[in-house]
């Protein structure tokens, strides 16, 4: 049986508390975010309701054990070095896997946790500086001048753009991008983003309990007992560097083949990433000659003529393959998104496939 008592360290807006009901007693006086969560954390029950995030189809229920969650905690405490008395900044919803870590780790690791409303603009409001937080791309992208307020930053949720990472260099946060889901509790892998010493490519390193290895088609296969019962098996193409660390590359589900070519959609949306500001995706739709043919989708009221004109010649600067280049260019008034912000690619590709 799960022991439900916190740590005594534990804070929530500087408060301490006995006991559970302390606890919950002061979260539904104050309708603070989170107390579905805490209500179910504290019960007896052995596992947690979670679901997954629904970016690559329907969001699926799932149940996490309360240990694999304490393990998890445990892990992000020691990598970053983050014992109790850490001030921690929750912005995140508690209805997902990463605002539910944020509890857990708070709780069981002595953190003093402030808790703020969810919003694209976390730090508008601050009044003093954190140790650590985390937050999806938009957020920091949003934050870049109150970011200083924190000292270690994790961000997940999304891929981070090479505009965010550029603009992360001029802070003095140390940031980094994770790799994780709600099967794996979270993060299993952190990427560094700033005060890189050297030129080199940085890659995912993978936490202590984690084994990493690649299936049949490439894709990443986490071996990480203390989180996961079995194996998880994902659809993300990596390229394995060293036994604790890979480059992501992309998904296997949006692998465009075009002409006998196998083309991964992530790796040419790096390359004209800095040429386009509004939300994009490269994907692929059938073509009667090619199987499939590259296409661009841009999210915006864009004309026909005049801004498909202008975004080839920007194109035409970058290095792209001959067989990269998008054959055809589509706007999408509003791409629709998942709670986190991940773009439903497969639902906004249903709506250009009904032209065709």
């Amino acid at each position: 049986m799960l022991n439900h008592s916190f740590h005594k360290g534990f804070r929530l807006f500087g408060n301490s508390f006995q006991n559970e009901l302390e606890l919950l007693a002061y979260m539904r006086s104050n309708s603070i975010d989170g107390l579905v969560f805490l209500e179910a954390w504290f019960d007896k029950n052995e596992f947690i309701i979670a679901h997954t995030s629904g970016s690559t189809g329907v969001p699926k229920e799932i149940k996490i054990k309360k240990t694999q969650m304490l393990s998890s905690a445990k892990a992000t405490g020691a990598y970053f070095n983050l014992s109790a008395g850490t001030s921690a900044l929750l912005c995140m919803s508690s209805d997902f896997i990463a605002g539910k870590m944020m509890w857990v780790r708070a709780l069981s690791l002595g953190w003093e946790l402030d808790v703020v409303a969810v919003d694209s603009h976390p730090l508008t409001k601050r009044t003093k500086n954190y140790d650590f937080a985390a937050m999806v791309p938009l957020q920091v992208l949003n934050s870049i001048e109150n970011l200083n307020a924190i000292r270690t930053l994790i961000i997940g949720g999304g891929v981070v753009s090479n505009e965010l990472e550029d603009q992360l260099q001029n802070v003095t946060t140390k940031a980094f991008a994770t790799y994780g889901m709600t099967e794996t509790v979270t993060h299993i892998a952190v990427r560094k983003l700033n005060h890189i010493e050297t030129k080199k490519k940085v890659y995912y390193n993978i936490l202590p309990f984690v084994k990493i290895a690649k299936d049949n088609r490439g894709c990443l296969v986490i071996n990480a007992p203390l989180i996961a019962d079995k194996k998880v098996v994902t659809n993300d193409l990596i390229s394995i560097k060293s036994e604790t660390s890979f480059e992501w590359l992309g998904r296997f589900d949006s692998v465009i083949n075009s002409g006998g070519l196998k083309l991964i959609p992530e790796q040419i949306e790096k390359k004209i990433a800095m040429y386009l500001s509004p939300q994009f995706f490269i994907a692929g739709i059938a073509d009667a000659l090619l199987g499939e043919k590259v296409v661009l989708l841009i999210e915006g009221k864009g004309t026909a003529i005049k801004d498909k004109a202008k975004i080839r010649a920007y194109l035409k600067n970058i290095v792209l393959e001959r067989y990269e280049f998008p054959k055809e260019i589509h706007f999408v008034p509003v791409f629709e998104l998942t709670e986190t912000g991940k773009i439903k690619r497969q639902i906004v590709l249903k709506e250009i496939a009904k032209d065709y």
